[in-house]
């Protein structure tokens, strides 16, 4: 059986230099040998399966592919579809985030800057809240994405070693990734 996977992009389809049309995205992955693939929004997140004898190392084979034949330059994040499903499942501000454009997930591309992240994680971040997981940040902003201390702040620190999806996207990339 094929492994589910997730990717998402740091910067595409911001911006106009950055565009990208799903189909487009689509036939590069499933070029690369890439299965099942399925796009969320006009965001550039991909569901896909890994097929047996498909090289590792998705993220930059999918990167390399999208600068080269489409002329793009964005960092990709791979999570597997469990890694994901753990994201949503773990997430610790559950009970108190009730607008899911409010609530941001920042997944790492590297799970090693998480230890980047602890002096923040232990700040006081009122009436915010961040938390980290495995790797991922959980910010919850109850006054906006744009007025976030703490969303600012991962940003600033992490650069494009991070990009960052709301908790309605997260749920909705893990149910099709789940199938």
């Amino acid at each position: 059986m094929a492994d589910r996977r997730v990717a998402l992009w740091r910067g595409i389809n911001v911006g106009r230099a950055k565009r990208v049309a799903m189909a487009d995205l689509r036939t590069l992955v499933e070029d690369l040998g890439y299965g099942e693939v399925a796009t969320l929004l006009n965001s550039g997140n991909l569901v896909f399966t890994v097929p047996r004898g498909v090289p590792a190392k998705a993220a930059e084979r999918i990167e390399k592919a999208v600068a080269d034949r489409l002329g793009v330059s964005s960092r990709v994040t791979v999570l597997t579809a469990a890694e994901l499903e753990a994201i949503v499942r773990k997430n610790p501000f559950g009970a108190v985030a009730n607008d899911p454009s409010r609530m941001l997930v920042f997944v790492l591309a590297n799970p090693a800057d998480r230890a980047k992240l602890r002096p923040l994680a232990r700040q006081d971040w009122t009436p915010e809240g961040l938390a980290l997981g495995a790797r991922v940040a959980y910010i919850w902003c109850p006054d906006g994405m744009l007025q976030s201390r703490a969303a600012e702040a991962v940003g600033r620190l992490l650069g494009d070693a991070v990009t960052s999806r709301n908790w309605a996207t997260m749920t909705k990339l893990r149910d099709l990734a789940l199938g």
